[in-house]
């Protein structure tokens, strides 16, 4: 068991003071098997008028702030302590409630040119489908085999706009963010008739220690943090759903299963349920000067940080 404090600020900034609406934020990592919060904390200035807890029907955390008044900045500061567990990558999650609506593809792909791409992967494909073998062993194998081939075959590109590449994008265009690895790999899987979600949370160590030394450079988070031994980054991965072992983790931006340096915020169906923080303000499209963000993730509780 390890334990992380995970601080991420994010800073709006304006030409001149302008009014808010209703702020949506998903900071807070869920509780399940292999991580627990201990302690959580957000602090937002200028303070909210109201600001409520609730729970979406995949059971991921959502704060709710409305406000008042008007104001040249707005920050929004979530501490949370968590312990971590080592999750054996064999091992995932049981709970299949959600298994019917995360099977069905959302992105068009007349051609079927992401299943077509995705049958490279196969170890053997079953005689007429070309899809995984019913046992949770090849789907597993075949998996892992494409989570290393996003990682090896495309080239990861730093993209700080908002929004995420659709799958025949990112596999026509040859390279995009943790993002449009995640859900090309999310759309891949279904596309062969597996139950796949895509997953927003932080990395507990930086990419670069994670990858191949060749591709180390490319993968560097525009959102990480380095200041001596803190570390940490957003980030973006799959799961897929695998009878008798449950949702399994893959990360396709480093090729790997598993979820040890990964820390869960949100699963959904469609990634654009699981933006970190989405809201709004009244004014001119020019009094917005910019964001900024930063995130850590340090050993130890809040109380060490």
């Amino acid at each position: 068991m390890q334990s992380l404090t995970i601080r991420h600020l994010t800073t709006y900034r304006y030409r001149q003071p302008v009014s808010f609406g209703e702020h949506r934020m998903m900071l807070r990592p869920r509780d399940q098997h292999d991580q627990k919060v201990v302690e959580a904390q957000l602090g937002i200035t200028p303070e909210p008028a109201s600001l409520r807890f609730v729970q979406d029907a995949f059971g991921n955390h959502v704060a709710i702030a409305q406000f008042a008044g008007r104001a040249r900045e707005l920050s929004f500061e979530s501490i949370v302590s968590v312990e971590h567990f080592a999750s054996d990558a064999a091992k995932g999650d049981l709970d299949h409630s959600e298994f019917a609506a995360c099977a069905e593809r959302l992105h068009p792909d007349p051609a079927d040119e992401v299943a077509r791409w995705a049958r490279q992967f196969l170890p053997t494909p079953g005689p007429a489908t070309g899809s995984p073998g019913t046992e949770p062993g090849e789907s597993l194998e075949f998996l892992s085999r494409l989570a290393r081939g996003i990682h090896t075959g495309f080239r990861y590109r730093r993209r700080e706009a908002k929004g995420i590449q659709t799958p025949l994008e990112t596999l026509r265009l040859g390279r995009g963010t943790c993002r449009d690895f995640a859900l090309l790999m999310v759309e891949a899987a279904r596309a062969l008739g597996l139950a796949a979600r895509f997953v927003s949370g932080y990395l507990a160590t930086p990419l670069s220690e994670r990858m191949e030394p060749s591709s180390a450079a490319s993968v560097e988070s525009p959102h990480a943090a380095t200041h001596g031994a803190t570390h940490g980054a957003t980030h973006a991965w799959a799961q897929v759903y695998l009878p008798d072992i449950g949702w399994v983790d893959f990360d396709p931006t480093a090729g790997s299963v598993g979820k040890t340096s990964l820390i869960t915020v949100a699963v959904v169906c469609d990634p654009y349920d699981a933006l970190p923080l989405h809201g709004t303000y009244a004014g001119a499209a020019s009094d917005f000067l910019g964001m900024d963000v930063r995130v850590s993730v340090t050993p130890g509780g809040a109380q060490e940080g």
